[in-house]
């Protein structure tokens, strides 16, 4: 994860990443996530945050919390379930992240375990992760093909 050998690998690969992010990790939980977020599934929706999951990952599925807040899940790097949330800034502070986190935990298809990758500036994203009962594994970077 040494920036010399991220440059030098992308000058030589052509190649391009944004960050290193913590991966975390969470076992799958059963039955319905809590009826009080009021999820509803959307069919393609445009926001940022779909657009970047859709780039990245397979089969992805988006939900919208009535509270404000977006849900991803999809298959990631070597077809592992992963999921990305965001809220939106006007119902930040009220654990509304740590909640769509978990419910994550309930909607994965099939499989044991859910990823989530959180930037480690983004602290508020890794609390929110982490109080969902998500646990550090390691880091990761994605090189992403020019184009």
């Amino acid at each position: 994860m040494n920036a010399r050998f991220h440059t030098a690998f992308q000058d030589r690969t052509g190649r391009t990443t944004e960050t290193i992010d913590l991966l975390s990790t969470a076992t799958v939980r059963p039955g319905a996530p809590d009826p009080r977020l009021e999820l509803r599934e959307l069919d393609g929706p445009d926001h940022p945050r779909v657009t970047r999951a859709r780039a990245h990952r397979d089969d992805v599925r988006v939900w919208t919390s009535a509270g404000g807040g977006v849900l991803v899940i999809g298959r990631g790097v070597a077809g592992r379930w992963e999921t990305a949330v965001e809220v939106d800034e006007d119902a930040r502070h009220r654990g509304l992240g740590r909640a769509l986190a978990n419910a994550a935990r309930h909607l994965v298809p099939d499989g044991d375990v859910v990823w989530a990758q959180q930037a480690p500036g983004n602290a508020r994203g890794v609390r929110a992760f982490q109080a969902a009962g998500y646990r550090p594994v390691g880091s990761e970077a994605l090189f992403a093909a020019a184009g």
